[in-house]
């Protein structure tokens, strides 16, 4: 019997697959479940015991949220990535990290085949598939859903043929938890006009009174909330999420361009993301300078639309992970927040290295390291050449 390494959720889709793969194709399946921070104990057991249930060889859970955040997620925040100004790649930039660790598992236990639940239609089956073929190239590649054209209903009517238990009416949505946000599918999104219902939420509003929090980056890295120190960042962004999700804070619906030419849409709810970033980026805006904030967004922007489009293995990632580390060494400080029902405020910052410092002079009032003779004179020379096409070319005359 070969062996197969299914990248495994305990969702619809990779149940499906559990049991497609085992009853109908005969491989000893062995599922692993790649947790990039979305799970508590409680809900790996369950995850566990159901996947027990179909009839699969074994079951592991790979934690890898430390690496997670160490190689991806620390750049996102550098950057400030946000997709199309909207999406922070809760679930493209995870699939990067699950892909590469299904791989190197695979080899492990000396697997022939390894296999996902993607379909035909979205993002994640290309990334799957590149960093497959590029870690373990001879492998055979396996996607039960993808191949057989399966609609979720589809899916819903095996399993219960099948007898396998679990809230249907919930798989309707297809949900991704990860430390760096949930991404929610479902009826609505295949939609250009309708939006998400609230009980396609995962977390569901509970707090309505405004509440004042901090954030504390080290060298871009967040290191403190609400005054407290954490050794790892991760906790620190844990904390934020518990902080800032019940206010239904990260919740929208990202459009874009998928990498197969096809425009999709999907519901995220990320609250701790989007509030770092914004965090870090007004943080940014008070420590680094012009150009460095001018180069910084390119560079950034191409290296998340490299990211989500699957190529984080081609070595010009490491290049801009370089460049990108480079300009955090002054971005150190404490940034303001009010949280509200739906949306927050940055409030103001308060760092050693603000560039806006009243030592040299106060926008739009004062100024100290300079009269008003050398702005005329700065003034003059700054606009010369302009002033020579119009001449040159009578463009005044």
């Amino acid at each position: 019997m070969k062996k197969i390494v299914l990248a495994y959720s305990g969702g619809l889709d990779t149940t499906f697959c559990a049991l497609h793969l085992s009853k109908e194709l005969g491989y000893e399946v062995h599922a692993v479940l790649v947790n990039t921070g979305g799970f508590s104990n409680e809900e790996l057991e369950t995850i566990e015991k159901r996947a027990k249930s179909l009839g699969i060889a074994s079951f592991k859970v790979l934690e890898v949220v430390e690496t997670y955040y160490q190689e991806v997620i620390k750049y996102l925040i550098f950057g400030n990535v946000l997709k199309n100004q909207t999406y922070p790649l809760s679930v493209s930039a995870e699939r990067i990290l699950q892909a590469k660790s299904l791989a190197e598992y695979a080899k492990t236990i000396g697997a022939k085949s390894v296999a996902h639940g993607s379909t035909g239609a979205g993002n994640d089956q290309v990334r799957f598939d590149m960093i497959f073929q590029t870690i373990v190239p001879d492998i055979e590649i396996i996607t039960p859903i993808r191949d057989l054209k399966l609609s979720r209903q589809e899916e819903i009517d095996y399993l219960k043929k099948h007898g396998v238990e679990m809230n249907f009416e919930k798989a309707a949505y297809s949900i991704n938890k990860g430390i760096w946000g949930t991404s929610v599918g479902g009826k609505e999104t295949l939609t250009s006009s309708d939006y998400l219902p609230e009980s396609a939420w995962p977390t569901q509003i509970t707090e309505k009174e405004a509440k004042e929090i901090t954030l504390g980056f080290e060298k871009g890295e967040l290191k403190s909330v609400n005054g407290k120190a954490y050794q790892h960042a991760v906790d620190a962004i844990q904390e934020v999420q518990k902080l800032a999700a019940p206010f239904g804070i990260g919740r929208d619906i990202h459009v874009g361009d998928t990498i197969i030419g096809i425009k999709g849409r999907v519901g995220f709810e990320a609250a701790a993301p989007i509030v770092i970033i914004k965090a870090h980026q007004l943080l940014e805006k008070h420590t680094l300078t012009k150009w460095q904030m001018f180069w910084k967004n390119q560079q950034a922007e191409f290296y998340g639309n490299h990211l989500h489009e699957g190529h984080y293995l081609d070595p010009v990632m490491r290049n801009l992970e370089a460049f990108l580390q480079s300009t955090q060494e002054y971005v150190t400080g404490t940034v303001r927040v009010l949280l509200q029902p739906y949306r927050f405020t940055l409030l103001g910052i308060i760092s050693d290295h603000d560039l806006m410092s009243a030592k040299f002079g106060s926008y739009g009032e004062m100024n100290k390291g300079y009269t008003a003779e050398d702005v005329k004179g700065f003034t003059r020379i700054l606009g010369n050449q302009t002033a020579i096409f119009h001449k040159v070319n009578g463009e005044n005359d």
